[in-house]
C-alpha cells in the first residue's frame, strides 16, 4: 500500500512504502554506493544467466551466417536531466537478535543516529551530501501515519521526528516523518529515501571486503566495542559500524555528535572510493553478494527500490569524478545554554538549501577548483562550517576519471607524530 507522506499539495513528492520485513533497515548512504559501483547490471544480468541455465540448448552459430550483432541501448536513466533529493537514514532499531547484539541490548522505539540529505545534479556531475546533527533544537512537525491517524510534534532534538513517526515500528513511517520536518523547516522536497539498519550496514561493508581507513590515532571504546591503533587498516562491517556510531572513549573528541559526524563523513568517502575502484561490473561473484546484501539491508520507497529505475541511475553516474563527491553539516552552532543542543544558524542554512533546491554548487570555490582539497568538509566542535554557496563553479570533469585500489587508499595515509 502506498501512501502520500506529506502535503499533497506537492505534486513530486516521497511516498510510503509497505514495510519491508524484519532485518532491513542505518547508514543510508549505501544506495549511493550501489549507484556508484552500477550494481543493477550485475544484479540484472546475474539473474537472467541463472534462468538461462534452466533450459536446455544447443549453439548451432557456427552453422549460421555471420552478422554483426546491433548494440544494446544503455539503460535509460528514468529521472534524466531532474535534480534527486535523497533522504538517508541510519536506525539503531533493535528489531532482530542481530541488532540487539550490535547495539549493545535491546532499546525500545527506533531513532537514527544518522541523517544526510544528498543531492545529485540534474547533469549527473556533482553529489552533494548534507549531514542534519541528531542533537539539532528543531521544531518537529506532526506526522501523519497510515492509519489515518496524528503524533503531535514539539521542539526538541531532530531525531525526535524519526522516532515519533516510528512508534507503530514501521520504517517508511519514520522517514515520513523525517522528510515532513525537514520540509516544514526548509522547504526541501525528497525525492527519495533510504534506511539502513545496523546489521544492514555490517552485511553491506562486508559484501564489499571492508572499507580502507586511515585512523588518527589510537581509538578505545568500551560503549562502542571498538579499540583500534593508529594506522591504515581495513575495517570489516561490525568494526566500522562501531567506528561511525561511536561518540565516547579514548582518542574520539569530546564525545559530541558533530564529531561522529566527521568520521562518518570520511567513512562514507572511502567506502565510495573502495566502490569504485573494484569496478564491480567486471566481478559478478562480487557484485552479486554486494547487490543481495544491500537488497536485504535497504528500505526504501517503490520507486527507488525499483531495479530498472536504480540500473539507469547508476549507469548515468557511471564516470562519476569523486572529486566532486563534497560532504558537510548544516551550519549551525551553540546555543550558550550548555544544554549539548545546537541550533541552525538559519540564513546560511536556508541559503544552503535554497542553493541545492535550484541544483546550485554549494562545494566552496576553494574546493571546486584545487584538486588537493579534501572532499568531505569537517565540522569542528568549537565552529560551526559555514560553506560557502557557490553556484558559479564549475566541477572538473573527466571523461575517464581517475579510479584507486584499496591499497592505493591505504597507502595514502599519513599519521602526524
Amino acid at each position: 500500500m502506498t501512501a502520500e507522506v506529506t502535503d499533497p499539495r506537492s505534486s513530486r513528492r516521497l511516498r510510503h512504502a509497505t514495510r519491508i520485513p524484519a532485518h532491513r533497515a542505518l547508514a543510508a548512504v549505501l544506495s549511493v554506493i550501489a549507484a556508484f559501483a552500477g550494481f543493477g547490471i550485475v544484479f540484472v544480468e546475474t539473474s537472467l544467466n541463472r534462468i538461462n541455465d534452466s533450459f536446455t540448448t544447443q549453439d548451432i552459430s557456427a552453422l549460421l551466417p555471420k552478422v554483426t550483432p546491433t548494440a544494446s541501448a544503455d539503460p535509460e536513466d528514468a529521472a534524466a536531466g531532474q535534480a534527486l533529493n535523497i533522504l538517508l537514514l541510519g536506525s539503531d532499531t533493535r528489531l532482530g537478535e542481530d541488532n540487539q547484539e550490535l547495539g549493545g541490548g535491546d532499546v525500545e522505539g527506533m531513532r537514527n543516529d544518522t541523517t544526510i540529505v544528498m543531492h545529485i545534479s540534474a547533469d549527473r556531475s556533482r553529489i552533494e551530501m548534507v549531514s542534519i546533527p541528531r542533537d539539532s533544537r528543531v521544531a518537529i512537525s506532526d506526522c501523519r501515519m497510515l492509519d489515518g491517524s496524528t503524533v503531535k510534534g514539539w521542539t526538541g532534538k531532530f531525531n525526535i521526528a524519526f522516532a515519533n513517526g516510528g512508534r507503530n515500528g514501521n520504517v517508511a513511517e519514520a522517514a515520513a516523518c523525517v522528510a515532513t520536518t525537514l520540509y516544514d523547516l526548509l522547504g526541501l522536497e525528497i525525492d527519495h529515501y533510504a534506511v539502513v539498519d545496523m546489521e544492514g550496514f555490517t552485511e553491506v561493508v562486508d559484501a564489499l571486503g571492508g572499507v580502507p581507513m586511515c585512523i588518527p590515532n589510537d581509538v578505545y571504546s568500551k560503549k562502542a566495542h571498538l579499540d583500534l591503533e593508529a594506522g591504515a587498516q581495513v575495517l570489516d562491517g561490525e568494526t566500522a559500524l562501531a567506528w561511525a556510531r561511536a561518540r565516547t572513549g579514548t582518542g574520539l573528541g569530546d564525545g559530541s555528535d558533530l564529531m561522529r559526524i566527521d568520521r562518518q563523513h570520511e567513512l562514507l568517502t572511502n567506502i565510495a572510493r573502495k566502490a569504485l575502484g573494484l569496478n564491480l561490473l567486471t566481478d559478478a561473484t562480487k557484485g552479486t553478494a554486494f547487490i543481495t546484501a544491500v537488497a536485504e539491508s535497504l528500505t526504501m520507497d517503490p520507486e527507488f527500490g525499483d531495479s530498472h529505475y536504480l540500473l539507469g541511475l547508476a549507469w548515468s553516474l557511471r564516470n562519476f569524478d569523486t572529486e566532486n563527491l563534497y560532504m558537510t553539516t548544516i551550519p549551525w552552532e551553540y546555543p550558550g545554554d550548555g544544554t549539548g543542543d545546537v541550533v541552525w544558524k538559519e540564513a546560511e542554512a536556508q541559503a544552503m538549501f535554497d542553493a541545492i533546491m535550484a541544483d546550485e554548487s554549494i562545494i566552496p570555490e576553494a574546493d571546486a577548483t584545487d584538486p588537493t582539497a579534501s572532499a568531505s568538509a569537517t565540522a569542528s566542535p568549537e565552529a560551526s562550517p559555514s560553506a560557502t554557496l557557490s553556484a558559479s563553479a564549475t566541477p572538473s570533469i573527466t571523461p575517464s576519471p581517475e579510479r584507486e585500489t584499496e591499497q592505493d587508499i591505504l597507502d595514502s595515509c599519513v599519521i602526524d607524530q
